[in-house]
């Protein structure tokens, strides 16, 4: 189960205010139930947007469109016929929704509408795994929809240490680096401007990813574990 609360609307219009069609994705699951993202939430954040917009006479052009689950890979599948008119995906999902999306569609900037308190994905038959810490202030929208407080070993929030190797964590080399990973999404999206950017010191909360992969599913896996 997910919490999730709303962004400041100042927040959600200074991350698409250079993006002039935008779709904002909802979320039917966890954070439709805790009123934060689902088709309602959809409905009155993008009319926020709108009113907001034409009284500051920035173009702005959004639509809204609900997934059963964002933090499934499969259902996120409606909405290929669509993302391609858009500029941007706006998702009230909660931080593994944001991810899941930013993964199926690496070409387009996917941006955090909420803040997540508490998440994890089911990454596939009995295999679980930690993609949100629930910091509390998402920063999904600036790195390219990877999450650099769970993805990399360190937390760190300006860019890589000095440690990768091939493209891996010198702290579990089985790992990839996350900022070489957000380096090459910021990349593709035209957005490399993002890691030339210094970010003040954040106090990220609950730092280390956590995984589970239960005892009956791990012959499943064993390739991709080791």
């Amino acid at each position: 189960m997910v919490i999730a609360e709303v962004k400041p609307l100042a927040e959600i219009l200074e991350l698409i205010k250079q993006y002039k069609r935008v779709l904002n994705t909802g979320c039917g699951g966890c954070t439709a139930v805790c009123l934060a993202g689902g088709q309602k939430e959809v409905d009155t954040l993008n009319t926020k947007l709108e009113l907001s917009c034409r009284e500051q006479k920035i173009p702005l052009e959004i639509s809204g469109f609900t997934v059963e689950r964002q933090c499934d890979m499969q259902f996120n599948a409606e909405l290929d016929h669509l993302v391609a008119s858009y500029d941007a995906l706006l998702s009230m999902a909660c931080g593994a929704g944001v991810q899941f999306l930013a993964e199926r569609y690496p070409d387009k900037p996917v941006l955090p509408a909420v803040n997540t308190t508490f998440v994890g994905v089911n990454k596939d038959i009995g295999w679980y795994e930690e993609r949100c810490q629930s910091c509390g202030d998402c920063v999904l929208g600036i790195t390219g929809g990877i999450c650099p407080v769970t993805m990399c070993a360190k937390s760190l929030f300006n860019g890589p240490c000095g440690g990768p190797q091939d493209g891996h964590c010198e702290v579990d080399t089985d790992t990839p680096c996350a900022w070489i990973n957000i380096y090459e999404r910021l990349k593709a999206q035209g957005r490399l401007d993002n890691i030339l950017k210094v970010f003040p010191a954040r106090e990220w909360q609950n730092q280390t990813q956590g995984k589970l992969l239960l005892e009956d599913y791990k012959h499943r896996y064993v390739k991709e574990t080791k």
